[in-house]
């Protein structure tokens, strides 16, 4: 989850111990359960009977797992709108209530598209303040078509997963030809399943799981794009929607090629409140007394490593990586100074471009986490640098690209028009967000986008500084809901907030999880630096070049 000590881990540890007991822990059907009234827009009352009235079979999630983290695995539609037709399995794991003031079912959702989500109870069970822990069943499911949730596959090799490509004149045909060549893999790859891999789609098995349970409602967390995906339900099933917490959230309009242009249009204040920082530190780092000559500092180097790229932790670094790689570490002052320092020792030969460990730096030699994890290529879709199949990004692709096919050109021209007008809109990452992607020969969405307008109850929580959902795209969020409140936390950096150790916040959204009652009015907090400093932690340990797949806290994911 966002408080990101246990994420990684977890998703490593429990896909590699689950897989043999979901094989064994199907659901079966109950003769005697009453007909449920689950059934979605997509279906007829009645037609989702057969699927509400399943009887998970409940078992231990794995030998190295606690024993009440429990998993199994139910039958869902692959198509909605067919639900007597072909059946796809998603995997559900949870933690049981063990307080008798039990509140219901906390559903969650770590973020994404194409992150899995069975390991969300057990990061919540020991992240989330001592005041809820074990007032709600804590419930994790893969997402369709994620993880143990019949995965899709593209059969894409590692070279293709590169897909935050910055424009070049001479490139960009071999761009475009990429971009189609993912597009027909997938489509001759999973063509009969990929259009049914949407929110949409995610949010309905979200019902079908809260019927099973026998829940009337579902409370729920969602992190990133799980924000969306908690949305979605909300306009989906407005009476079924109880607490709802959306941390670090998606603007709906902007799904999803605006969402990906957000990272260079929010990038752009950050870099200028970088500068800012940097000068009025130049006694310490020595790189201007003004922000104009801290900018000039660092697009000198920029322009030094697309002339002859600069060798860092054996990977040749050029001016793209540059400012393609440091987009996200821009919004931290702090960490992206450490970086460019040890690019710019990089680029002069000196002693602080090792990757060799350290602790604080000084001027010159910015502090070290290891090798530069910055401009390391990545080794998979997953969370595990073992796992190389690309389901990661086949679900990626299935949901940004069909979730709103409109929202995609069908002219490759016009990708290269966008390309360049947004690199001189937006010169750190302007050309990387808007350049042709696969999406641009997907096939048309199987439904229209969900257009969100409701007014159910919800907690909108966002930092000032979020390098993957800018502060904007919270506040159109909220703008939709009509019956949100929102938590800003002024000065806040990183993506994720809660639960943070921040008093003001985690407050606030203790205090909704635990009555259902929002506050009277939005709310500001201010970051603490504890929570800032956990932040740059979480940073400097992601930091990876555009392009590389990793669901959990990479700079290419919500």
């Amino acid at each position: 989850m966002r408080r990101r000590r246990l994420a990684p881990l977890l998703a490593v540890s429990v896909t590699a111990t689950l897989a043999p007991v979901l094989a064994t822990s199907t659901a079966t059907a109950a003769p005697a359960a009453a007909p449920s009234a689950a059934a979605s827009s997509a279906a007829g009352k009645g037609a989702l009977d057969r699927y509400t009235r399943q009887k998970p079979e409940w078992k231990r999630c794995g030998d190295g797992t606690p024993a009440e983290f429990e998993c199994a695995t139910v039958k869902v539609p692959l198509d909605y709108q067919d639900p007597g037709g072909a059946r796809i399995d998603v995997a559900i794991s949870r933690i049981r209530a063990t307080s008798p003031d039990r509140l219901g079912v906390l559903f969650s959702n770590p973020g994404g598209p194409g992150g899995p989500g069975l390991f969300m109870p057990l990061a919540l069970a020991e992240e989330l303040p001592e005041e809820l822990r074990g007032k709600y069943d804590l419930i994790g499911f893969d997402p369709r078509g994620v993880g143990e949730s019949t995965p899709v596959s593209c059969g894409l090799e590692e070279k293709e997963w590169n897909w935050l490509r910055p424009y070049k004149e001479e490139t960009f045909d071999t761009d475009v030809a990429w971009a189609r060549s993912v597009a027909e893999k997938c489509k001759e790859k999973a063509g009969d399943t990929l259009p049914h891999i949407t929110t949409r789609n995610t949010a309905r098995d979200m019902d079908v799981i809260r019927a099973i349970l026998g829940e009337k409602k579902l409370s729920y967390l969602g992190y990133s794009y799980g924000t969306y995906l908690g949305t979605v339900y909300t306009q989906l099933f407005p009476g079924r929607s109880d607490r709802m917490v959306l941390d670090s959230a998606i603007d709906p309009e902007r799904a999803w090629r605006g969402m990906i242009q957000w990272w260079a249009e929010g990038a752009e204040p950050a870099y200028h409140r970088w500068t800012e920082w940097v000068a009025e530190r130049s006694d310490t780092y020595g790189l201007g007394d003004t922000p104009k000559k801290v900018d000039r500092a660092f697009w000198d180097l920029v322009e030094q490593a697309d002339e002859t790229p600069i060798e860092i932790d054996g990977e040749r670094v050029t001016g793209d990586d540059i400012r393609g790689g440091m987009r996200p570490s821009f919004f931290s002052p702090e960490h992206a100074t450490e970086v460019f320092l040890r690019v710019r020792d990089a680029a002069a030969g000196t002693s602080g471009a090792s990757g060799t460990s350290g602790t604080s730096g000084t001027p010159g030699t910015a502090a070290s986490t290891g090798t530069l994890g910055l401009f390391a290529r990545a080794q998979g879709p997953g969370t595990a640098a073992e796992e190389v199949d690309d389901n990661g990004m086949a679900s990626f692709w299935a949901v940004v690209c069909g979730d709103n096919s409109a929202a995609w050109s069908r002219d490759p021209e016009s990708y290269r028009a966008d390309a360049i007008a947004d690199r001189g809109r937006y010169p750190l990452f302007g050309d990387f967000a808007s350049s042709i992607k696969p999406c641009a020969f997907w096939d048309e969405s199987a439904e229209p986008v969900t257009t969100v307008k409701n007014k159910v109850g919800s907690l909108i929580v966002q930092n000032e500084w979020d390098s993957q959902t800018p502060l904007p795209s919270g506040q159109a969020l909220h703008t939709a809901l009509k019956g949100s409140k929102m938590v800003t936390v002024l000065g806040g950096e990183g993506h994720g907030v809660y639960p943070s150790g921040n008093t003001c916040t985690d407050a606030a959204v203790t205090g909704y999880l635990l009555t259902g009652k929002l506050p009277k009015k939005d709310v500001t907090c201010q970051a603490t630096p504890a929570s800032n400093e956990e932040a740059r932690r979480q940073q400097r340990g992601k930091d990876i070049v555009p392009g590389s797949p990793l669901p959990e806290r990479a700079p290419d994911r919500f």
